[in-house]
């Protein structure tokens, strides 16, 4: 097999990262996590009051963009790539409910977005990676020989959602987690810079009722066809 890009864009839990985590470990790709990526800026801002109420302070915003630097390392027990920010590992923080609150704020931004799709092509240009993300397949890599597009029902993502946080410890509502999953869906799709879509050429994945081990063996039965 020749050496691939590989993107993976979809709706927020819809089990975007352990697909591509699971692709690359098949395929013996690097996986880079471009949410985790807006993510780290989101926590950057909201620890600088960049971000209050969901309203994002942009003069604030353009002075400190420069000073973010983020990264991803393995860790050598684990096996996985962890994030880090300003030499921070932040991977467990940038998982909370304020970050998921606000990261779709936080990700329409132009300035955040041209600043972190450079990062991404720099990432990219050795390929054999598998990246997942809302625009990886239509803006950060057009020409992504595999394109990967990923939706499944939002009650049943919510519950997805509800129970990783949980197993973390975080308590809260389905509920709220429901409203949070719907409030993501609309800014994600509604955004002037680069909304959510699926690309034309890209593989279509409803993963509603299958397992990840289904999902895998599926959409790597696709890539070997390709």
């Amino acid at each position: 097999m020749k050496n691939l890009i590989i993107a993976v864009d979809g709706y927020s839990s819809s089990g975007k990262s352990t697909l591509a985590k699971g692709i690359a470990t098949m395929l013996g790709y690097i996986y880079i996590d471009s949410g985790a990526m807006y993510r780290a800026v989101t926590l950057y801002c909201i620890r600088y009051g960049i971000i209050q109420n969901s309203v994002v302070n942009m003069e604030l915003l353009n002075k400190n963009l420069n000073f973010i630097d983020i990264k991803f390392q393995l860790n050598s027990l684990t096996g996985k790539n962890e994030t880090w920010l300003n030499g921070e590992n932040v991977e467990d923080e940038i998982r909370n409910s304020e970050v998921a609150s606000n990261v779709s704020i936080i990700s329409k931004i132009p300035e955040v977005r041209k600043k972190l799709v450079a990062i991404q092509q720099k990432i990219g240009e050795n390929k054999r990676i598998v990246m997942d993300g809302r625009d990886i397949g239509t803006v950060v890599f057009p020409n992504a020989e595999v394109k990967i597009f990923m939706t499944a029902n939002q009650l049943i993502r919510a519950q997805r959602r509800l129970l990783e946080m949980n197993e973390k410890g975080i308590k809260i509502s389905l509920n709220d987690v429901v409203e949070n999953i719907k409030q993501r869906d609309f800014i994600d799709e509604n955004r002037e810079v680069s909304p959510l879509r699926k690309a034309d050429d890209a593989i279509l994945l409803d993963n509603s009722n299958m397992t990840r081990d289904e999902q895998l063996v599926w959409i790597m039965q696709k890539i070997n066809q390709l």
